[in-house]
């Protein structure tokens, strides 16, 4: 095997990412492609996965640097006329690094490049990168590793000790209850100026915090587990969240986080909210949360 050969080895490590199937269409996928270019592995995967996998993605690596470029690659099964592909970039924090929209080409392809330059890319670690085509049955994700930069754990933290019926973020004290789950941890997303809370739901359920204003202000937006929610209630920093059965992630945004690190997070945001605002419209959703 030639270093170009052993090289395109790197293409497949990623070709095929998380996807939730229902039983009815369970099916057997075939392993890798071992030791094929980088269009092969990809044609392989076209000819044999397409009609299981609505969307598929891959990126050139597995791992990058910080001054890097990531070119992600994918292919659509069925085009559906108008709408994108949505690319979102979590980081080792959960936290949201950069959404884009791609348009899928008439060969049902779509490509992208991501530039680990940035601010955003700082923290060492795995970068989920995930792709949906207007549904959440169309979706799917890689993972790639970023290397030479900050380990997670120079983040800033105060410690704290906190009462029975409140959890720690990043030192942080946050009051909370829940039913129908139990709350794992939680961290203050400085760059998303948002509150990042995992929890176990073993059943439908509510979850609501209190933040004090000096921890977040400004709460106009909740996540569930990635996806804009609207089974929420805001009043001033009181969120009541109904969460269904097998939630793990609950992301409460504010227009401010303690920390405040500066512009470049509220740029980031707006592009979130941008984008989210575009594909919830194209799909007949609310994007407005119930007060």
């Amino acid at each position: 095997m030639n270093s170009r050969t052993s090289f395109a080895l790197l293409a497949i490590l990623t070709a095929v990412g998380t996807l939730t199937i229902s039983s009815a269409d369970a099916v057997d996928l075939p392993p890798a492609c071992v030791g094929c270019a980088q269009d092969e592995a990809k044609a392989s995967a076209k000819k044999s996965l397409m009609d299981a996998i609505p969307i598929s993605v891959w990126t050139d690596k597995s791992e990058y640097n910080h001054n890097e470029i990531i070119r992600v690659t994918g292919q659509v099964a069925n085009i559906a006329s108008g709408n994108p592909v949505t690319v979102t970039v979590v980081s080792p924090l959960n936290s949201i690094v950069t959404v884009n929209q791609i348009t899928v080409a008439a060969d049902k392809s779509f490509e992208t490049t991501l530039n680990t330059a940035s601010a955003m890319w700082k923290y060492d670690g795995t970068y989920t990168i995930k792709v949906n085509y207007g549904s959440v049955e169309k979706s799917n994700s890689v993972k790639v590793e970023l290397i030479g930069g900050e380990a997670t754990s120079t983040r800033p933290t105060t410690p704290s000790k906190c009462g029975s019926n409140e959890i720690t973020a990043d030192g942080q004290c946050i009051p909370f209850t829940i039913s129908g789950g139990v709350v794992k941890s939680a961290t203050l997303n400085t760059n998303d100026k948002s509150i990042v809370i995992d929890i176990d739901a073993k059943k439908d359920g509510t979850l609501t915090v209190t933040p004090s204003k000096k921890v977040q202000d400004g709460i106009f937006m909740v996540l569930v587990d990635g996806e804009q929610w609207d089974d929420v209630e805001i009043n001033g920093n009181k969120v009541t969240v109904m969460f269904l059965a097998g939630a793990e992630k609950i992301e409460i945004i504010g227009t401010f986080v303690i920390p405040e690190f500066g512009t470049i997070a509220a740029m980031i945001l707006a592009v979130a909210i941008i984008s989210t605002i575009a594909v919830s419209a194209k799909s007949r959703l609310s994007i407005m949360p119930r007060y």
